[in-house]
């Protein structure tokens, strides 16, 4: 499904993820663009690996999260915030909150990954668990910041978190300087809608690939429906990406726009993704960045690129349980 080309409307996308990437520096990870050689080999023209997974907390999250709380009021800092999550944009949150001394609540699904949970009790933020899917989720801990006064911190519902989670394609146009495809795997889209805009704003003619477990599949199905809509959403290893669209999105509009192609990858396809990365690069990532590399996968051995061309894969995490991980991989 290809889109149109990204047009700036008023206040540049790029121009807010530049501006993001000069304000997170010294709290964030510049992490590594490793080369792939077997995954190049693979599908006949250069692929890099894009190491969000030795991001601080173990995900590109803490990028969107610091930008957000740096970007609040010093009234707002104070009031506290709430925020809601499958658990990756909790960590990160909670980094972030403690690096700038910030007090709050962190919803969680009620099905979050333990891994993740055991991190989080160690923080100073309170946890509560609330529904299985994360667009419930969501809208409780926005209830909760109603009431209380705190500032909710969207996963992805929001510009800031947006353009500080496109900062991850500054530092690949930095590195790579043309990038011919970009892999990214899609929950709530802001990840890559942020990527896209950057990209796109500076007249980069990446291909934008958004890649989905077919057992969430939700912003694909929106994305195909013109609207934000409710999908059955089946287990996953792709905890990261998981559930449904808080609706008025402004990732979803952004994905319409900036997102040019769409895959979906079996579960299957995920495990084999996690034990190809382990074994050719020795890097353990969690299930949603192994559907970012499936995705790749299967896209490129379609359109056959030309052997020149850049493709970069987005890992966006590392946080998997390592009983789930020596199951995927021992298989």
């Amino acid at each position: 499904m290809a889109k149109s080309d990204y047009h700036d409307e008023g206040p540049s996308l790029r121009a807010a993820v530049a501006e993001a990437s000069e304000r997170i520096r010294p709290l964030v990870r510049a992490t590594p663009l490793e080369y792939s050689a077997p995954l190049s080999e693979l599908v006949g023209c250069h692929v890099f690996l894009k190491m969000e997974n030795v991001q601080v907390t173990g995900s590109f999250k803490p990028r969107g999260a610091v930008n957000k709380l740096l970007c609040l009021r010093q009234e707002e800092r104070q009031a506290g915030i709430v925020t809601a999550s499958t658990g990756n944009h909790a960590l990160a949150v909670a980094y972030a909150a403690e690096k700038l001394g910030l007090q709050g609540t962190l919803f969680l699904t009620e099905n979050a990954s333990p891994q993740k949970v055991a991190a989080l009790r160690r923080s100073s933020l309170s946890l509560r668990f609330f529904g299985h899917d994360c667009a419930v989720t969501e809208q409780e801990a926005r209830r909760e910041a109603s009431r209380t006064g705190a500032v909710y911190i969207s996963p992805y519902n929001d510009l800031d978190v947006v353009a500080g989670q496109g900062t991850v394609a500054v530092e690949l146009e930095a590195e790579l300087g043309r990038v011919d495809y970009l892999f990214a795997a899609v929950g709530g889209g802001g990840l890559i809608a942020g990527c896209a805009g950057y990209l796109k704003g500076g007249g980069q003619k990446t291909q934008v690939v958004g890649c989905l477990p077919a057992n969430s599949p939700t912003m694909y199905e929106s994305i195909k429906a013109g609207r934000i809509v409710e999908v059955a959403v089946r287990p996953t290893l792709s905890d990261g990406t998981a559930g449904g669209i808080e609706p008025g999105a402004i990732t979803f509009p952004l994905c319409q726009r900036l997102v040019d192609d769409w895959v979906l990858v079996s579960e299957e396809e995920i495990r084999a993704a996690l034990r190809q990365v382990f074994e050719e690069h020795r890097l353990v990532i969690e299930g949603a960045a192994g559907v970012a590399v499936a995705g790749a996968l299967n896209f490129l051995r379609q359109t056959l690129p030309d052997r020149h061309a850049n493709a970069a894969i987005i890992l966006c995490g590392g946080n998997i349980a390592i009983d789930r991980f020596k199951e995927v991989v021992c298989r």
